[in-house]
């Protein structure tokens, strides 16, 4: 696997430093369009409304429709935000897991030490196990503000990125407000079914036979010469140092905690920070 991403979980005082990696993978087979009367490929080109000329990549810029008006947002624009040059996984507050509703999840993540010593990695591993509580994070990624979870997952740190709460919906269906009585002896037979189907979830039992199916269909085509020459058809990161780690951790940590319970002994303000 290659790091998409090298940073550091900010925790109180103290830095670990992680590399990121994408935890899951798409194994569908990628499929093109082509002509269907001599099998050339099909492109999109990004072609402007205005002049009517197709455009290269690095001459466009975004934009959000306001309306009767337009907003357009150039690249430097956008790297002026300091969002985007972030590069901590905050911890915000560590919380129950059941707390965390799985519809608010997103995608997942693993972070791997990036130190010559992954002390403080460790130590955020063992806090998260004997606490039994998931740490509430915000983070960069990908030009984009995000909201985490941080969780123990074997002996790695498992990052989720998290849905923001207005990207939600709610569940207001009129047919979920009528009156349904259900009898017990339906509760009965339909509990006897369910335990005639318990067992214990085995992620690797499951294939999905429509990409095996699709790729022995694909084999078939090359073996029995059903194919076009690509070429006459079709045509013909370096990874940035992440920051170090605290020398003395005892010190942070106690740097830490006292700040936070000076913090504690503020007024407390309405409502938590959105980065």
């Amino acid at each position: 696997m290659r790091s998409i991403w090298r940073g550091a979980i900010t925790f109180g005082l103290v830095n670990v430093p992680v590399k990121l990696y994408s935890a899951t993978e798409d194994h569908d087979l990628p499929l093109h369009q082509v002509h269907n009367a001599d099998g050339g490929r099909i492109r999109y080109q990004r072609r402007c409304e205005v002049c009517g000329r197709v455009v290269d990549y690095q001459d466009i810029d975004k934009a959000y429709d306001a309306g009767d008006r337009t907003v357009v947002l150039t690249s430097e624009d956008l790297k002026a935000l300091p969002s985007e040059r972030s590069r901590e996984i905050d911890v915000v507050e560590f919380v129950p897991e059941d707390q965390i509703d799985a519809v608010r999840l997103d995608r997942s993540y693993y972070l791997e030490p990036d130190a010559k010593s992954p002390r403080s990695y460790v130590l955020m591993r063992r806090v998260l196990e004997e606490t039994e509580r998931v740490a509430i994070v915000q983070f960069t990624l990908r030009q984009k503000t995000r909201l985490g979870v941080l969780r123990v997952q074997g002996k790695v740190l498992l990052l989720q990125s998290l849905l923001w709460d207005d990207e939600v919906r709610e569940a207001a269906f009129p047919s979920l407000d009528a009156d349904v009585r259900i009898q017990k002896r339906e509760i009965d037979m339909a509990t006897s079914l369910v335990q005639s189907f318990e067992s214990d979830f085995e992620p690797a039992d499951y294939t999905d036979d429509y990409q095996v199916q699709l790729k022995q269909l694909v084999d078939a085509k090359l073996e029995q010469g059903e194919s076009v020459d690509t070429e006459a058809t079709f045509g013909a990161t370096e990874e940035e140092e992440g920051d170090g780690e605290v020398i003395d951790l005892m010190e942070a940590l106690k740097r830490s905690v006292e700040a936070n319970r000076a913090k504690a002994k503020q007024p407390a303000r309405s409502g938590k920070k959105r980065a």
